[in-house]
């Protein structure tokens, strides 16, 4: 048997029948020992056999002729010619717009693609993707730390600690690899058993390999970020600032501790 956890690609393959020989196995054993997972995918297979068999009778139908394939990318070859007033016109108009668009973005610059600043956004990103799901929010429990701990090493490359902060009334969930911008990075998440969750993102760092903790915020949700030893940081929540920031002084601390 494999060491690798069962994800929900694993789950989403044995419904598509899309997994090898030796995985479909692993993937059955995991569900006669968790009923709860396969009571909801076979939930999920009744429901897409339900769209399948509504759907069909819609799939059987001819294309229509307006939409057929062949035919649009035939009238996409023919040239198409523009009056000469449309196009001085457009011309015109293209010149003033990119006359005062130049003037009006002057000192405007896109975001970060690098740096503490990309990762604060990567953060918040996944904290809004997966801090509201109240079914499935980590793929690794808490109960499986050793798993976890190795599987998000073996993915990100490098070993990453998993701060324990129960002293400050916040369990550890559990945990996932998400995809960001950067590759892939380590999620840890945590509950105060009164719906308030954090996420600690954290993933390798191409630029400001070490960089003081900074804070970032986006709405209703605070974050700090910082990097150490080439590894990136950052905890976010939707609590205040002045209450988050503690938090992750002791995140670090942990994680240094570790080091």
């Amino acid at each position: 048997m494999s060491s690798r956890p069962i994800t929900e690609d694993d789950l989403n393959g044995l419904l598509d029948r899309t997994l090898d020989p030796a995985r479909h196995a692993e993937v059955l054993a995991y569900l006669d020992a968790h009923p709860d997972v396969a009571q909801r995918l076979a939930l999920h297979s009744e429901q897409a056999d339900m769209l399948r068999a509504a759907f069909a009778p819609v799939i059987e139908e001819p294309v229509p002729t307006e939409l057929d394939l062949s035919r649009m990318i035939e009238e996409r070859r023919r040239p198409r010619q523009a009056p000469r007033w449309a196009m001085a016109a457009a011309a015109v108009l293209l010149l003033s717009v990119g006359a005062a668009g130049g003037w009006s973005l002057r000192g405007m610059t896109p975001p970060p693609s690098e740096g503490i600043q990309a990762l604060a956004r990567e953060a918040a990103a996944s904290y809004a993707t997966y801090a509201p799901d109240q079914v499935r929010p980590v793929e690794i429990r808490a109960s499986d730390r050793d798993v976890l701990a190795a599987w998000t090493a073996k993915r990100v490359g490098r070993p990453i600690g998993i701060p324990d902060l129960t002293a400050a009334g916040y369990r550890l969930m559990g945990g996932r690899v998400v995809p960001t911008e950067h590759g892939p990075a380590a999620l840890f998440m945590y509950d105060d058993d009164r719906g308030t969750r954090l996420v600690m993102l954290a993933r390798p760092m191409k630029a400001e390999r070490d960089m003081p903790m900074s804070s970032h915020a986006e709405g209703e949700l605070n974050g700090f970020a910082w990097a150490d030893n080439g590894l990136g940081y950052s905890l976010v929540g939707g609590v205040a600032s002045d209450r988050l920031h503690p938090l992750a002084d002791e995140v670090r601390r942990q994680i240094r501790s570790e080091a």
